[in-house]
């Protein structure tokens, strides 16, 4: 059985749980503490910042800003992980621009703060929770597109994705993640605009 770790209980978060919850993977959710909250998953283990990881997979569900306090805990940990990152690196106050070089993305940048083997897979990135909690996005199955360097990590979240009901969609190496975080990018900056609903999102037609 697939197992997952996601750190953040936010709305990509959540979304991230129901995804993997309909794939029958087993769910731990890391949040800031441990105190009970209403909409508690009877089928999720609930821990706080600083307890181990069980999840073969680990997402990232946190603001790219907020990586750094991440790894003061977990970086040792991540070094045999598959590591989803599905973060956007906007600026929210002006929504002018991605906080990473031109050249890289938050993808590739995070992959140099991890220890050798840990497998980063962009994904999810492109998604908006919507699509994702309903597997929909209009009337098309929701696409998940994701890029990596490493075969068999793409191959897991691949599994995963499918096995949700969704479309995985391999884009290529995680060179691509540059391409994928653009696109997010836009469809972030669309939809603060209300030029687009929070159930709307680009789709890839087969």
């Amino acid at each position: 059985m697939t197992s997952i770790s996601i750190i953040g209980s936010g709305k990509m978060g959540s979304a991230i749980a129901e995804v993997a919850a309909r794939a029958r993977a087993s769910i731990q959710i890391i949040r800031r503490s441990t105190a009970s909250s209403s909409g508690e998953r009877s089928d999720v283990a609930y821990g706080a910042i600083g307890d181990e990881l069980t999840g073969d997979l680990v997402v990232l569900a946190v603001p790219y800003g907020a990586y750094p306090s991440i790894l003061e805990h977990y970086r040792d940990q991540l070094g045999d992980k598959v590591v989803i990152d599905i973060s956007n690196a906007i600026d929210f106050s002006t929504y002018d621009e991605l906080q990473v070089p031109a050249d890289s993305s938050a993808a590739a940048e995070l992959a140099q703060l991890l220890p050798a083997g840990a497998a980063v897979v962009k994904a999810f990135n492109v998604n908006l929770g919507d699509t994702l909690t309903s597997g929909t996005n209009g009337t098309t199955t929701t696409t998940v597109l994701f890029a990596g360097d490493y075969a068999e990590a793409k191959i897991a979240v691949a599994g995963l994705i499918e096995a949700a009901g969704l479309r995985a969609v391999d884009v290529g190496p995680l060179s691509r993640a540059r391409e994928l975080e653009a696109m997010g990018f836009l469809q972030i900056v669309l939809a603060a605009l209300g030029k687009t609903r929070q159930e709307s999102g680009f789709t890839l037609l087969p």
